[in-house]
């Protein structure tokens, strides 16, 4: 039997191209003006090794270079990361209409606010860092958590992007975010705001929601999800947005593996949350929240065999 035939890619290229037909916002035909998420990645690098010199091995880095190096990487990233927003604006435009030309020089202000803010960041970074170390006793080095810990890379990115979401920039803050995600499968979205001395350990299936509020030294452990509850609704059945629908962790709260919490919550200074426990409601301050405690199988099946074997009481 044979089975070959001629495709007739003509006609398949027909019925894909009639899809794209009154497409809004999945197709990026006629559009020029989007940022390239390659050269964000690219600026994310540049930022990465500001933050942490030398610690790629791309660039060779000494104590009497250190100045220059910094300038030069400064320098890239101004140009880079300047045209990136401008992208990003000038799409926001012709989403919203809007009829200013404003948007190269709104893009060198927010890309200068963020260098003049890097020091600071890579200040509250330190904070970090040796919060991850003291964290964790498998932790060798300060060295170690800085290269090997995937938290870093996404309390970096987060640090980063969350300055550019407080700018009000457009899609560059989520692209950011969603890398880091992809990279270290833990999710932190750029409006999130995050004290100093935090940290995730082993990170694995954090996810930390848009309006989450965490203190100062807070820890947390792989699978938090601090999440938000079913979304209410304007009288058009369109989501309601901006408002805080997730939960605040005060200074000092420590969240244990799997442990889920939900909605405008608040989790008291001190307050320690067990593993795997599911949260709707505020914590005081100093509490310890657990799941009752489990019973072995093994024990509770020998104690039921144990009570039918006993002899009745005459």
């Amino acid at each position: 039997m044979n089975c070959e035939r001629v495709f007739n890619y003509e006609a398949a290229a027909e019925q894909i191209v009639r899809t794209y037909e009154d497409d809004t916002g999945i197709n990026f035909i006629d559009i020029k003006n989007l940022p390239v998420r390659e050269h964000i990645i690219g600026v994310a690098d540049l930022l990465f090794e500001i933050l942490f010199p030398g610690y790629t091995g791309k660039r060779t880095v000494k104590r009497s270079t250190i100045f220059s190096v910094v300038q030069e990487l400064l320098l890239t990233v101004r140009r880079e990361l300047a045209e990136q927003i401008e992208r990003a604006l000038r799409h926001n435009c012709r989403l919203t209409d809007c009829p200013t030309c404003d948007c190269p020089r709104l893009a060198a202000e927010c890309t200068d606010r963020l260098l003049s803010r890097l020091a600071e960041i890579r200040t509250i970074l330190k904070t970090d860092v040796q919060a991850a170390y003291d964290g964790d006793p498998a932790a060798q080095s300060l060295e170690e958590v800085v290269i090997s810990y995937p938290f870093i890379t996404a309390i970096s990115a987060h640090r980063i992007a969350h300055e550019l979401f407080e700018m009000q920039v457009p899609l560059i803050p989520r692209i950011l975010s969603e890398w880091a995600h992809s990279r270290t499968g833990i999710d932190i979205h750029p409006g999130a705001k995050i004290g100093k001395g935090f940290f995730i350990d082993h990170g694995t299936g954090v996810v930390i929601g848009e309006t989450s509020v965490i203190g100062n030294n807070v820890k947390l452990y792989q699978g938090v999800t601090l999440g938000a509850l079913s979304f209410p609704k304007d009288e058009r059945g369109h989501l309601i947005r901006g408002q805080k629908r997730h939960p605040t962790l005060e200074d000092d709260v420590t969240v244990y593996a799997g442990a889920t919490l939900l909605g405008d919550i608040t989790v008291g200074r001190g307050a320690v949350i067990g593993g795997n426990v599911w949260i709707r409601e505020s914590v005081p301050a100093g509490a310890v929240v657990m799941v009752a405690k489990p019973e072995s199988l093994y024990v509770t099946r020998n104690r039921e065999r144990s009570k039918s074997q006993t002899p009745e009481k005459q």
